[in-house]
């Protein structure tokens, strides 16, 4: 993708527009998970990547790493996972959960979020940049949850047709993150999404549903689920719809 090998995105590499795409060398080639490195994080770069199940995924000091893991983590409608001790505080109503009001607090509170066994974050100011962008543009979605009108967890990622891919979340009152996050998933199943790209498998997303499926069988479901864009129109099945006007009730 170029010769820079310097910290973050490279500099010189064009500047593609939410319209303009790029082909990525195919996971299933790769010895392990990283696919690419360089270019940068413009618009049509991230969307390509998504789009082809990949995700930059750096430390700051390094150069912009682009990788598609193996074995994945997803979530299905049906495999959604809500609690008990989840739905009593739901229906305590602490919370208020709302949806795209802060992405930039969000995604904020997600790279100050302190990660046991993590020195420091991958949430560069050049990610905060790059999504914030991808946001104003109508593609990165933000689910926040408050506590007294003050912003206490939230969680944030990207929607591309009936697929939404989770990016991180954070927490500052217990289970504020979870609540944000499980009113999100149920929004967007209900508006039609086939599954939640958790990316990663871990403990805590697999207490939510979380389902570990290998590589080869993620890019087969992610070619699936993205074939029904041509028919929905780009607009209708990339952009913020309807699930995006109010909360469910648990």
């Amino acid at each position: 993708m170029g010769y820079w090998r310097g910290p973050g995105p490279d500099p010189h590499f064009p500047y593609l527009t939410e319209d303009e795409r790029f082909t990525f060398p195919d996971p299933e080639a790769c010895e392990d998970w990283i696919v690419a490195v360089g270019g940068n994080l413009s618009p049509g770069m991230l969307l390509s990547a998504y789009e082809q199940g990949i995700f930059p995924w750096y430390n700051p000091e390094d150069p912009l790493i682009w990788q598609s893991p193996d074995p994945r983590l997803v979530i299905y409608p049906e495999t959604l996972h809500i609690s008990e001790s989840m739905r009593k505080l739901f229906k305590k109503n602490i919370l208020a959960i709302r949806f795209d009001t802060d992405f930039e607090g969000v995604i904020h509170g997600c790279g100050m979020a302190p990660r046991p066994g993590q020195n420091g974050t991958w949430i560069s100011q050049d990610i905060i940049t790059a999504y914030t962008r991808l946001h104003r543009l109508g593609w990165a979605h933000s689910a926040e949850a408050y506590l007294d009108g003050e912003l206490v967890g939230g969680c944030y990622g990207i929607r591309i047709g009936n697929v939404f891919c989770g990016e991180s979340m954070f927490a500052r009152y217990p289970n504020a993150s979870k609540a944000a996050f499980l009113t999100l998933a149920q929004f967007m199943f209900s508006d039609g999404l086939e599954f939640i790209d958790c990316q990663v498998p871990t403990n805590h997303l697999i207490s939510l549903g979380g389902q570990v499926i290998d590589r080869s069988s993620f890019l087969r479901l992610l070619k699936q689920a993205l074939s029904v864009r041509e028919s929905l129109g780009m607009d209708r099945a990339d952009r913020r719809g309807s699930w995006a006007q109010s909360v469910p009730e648990f």
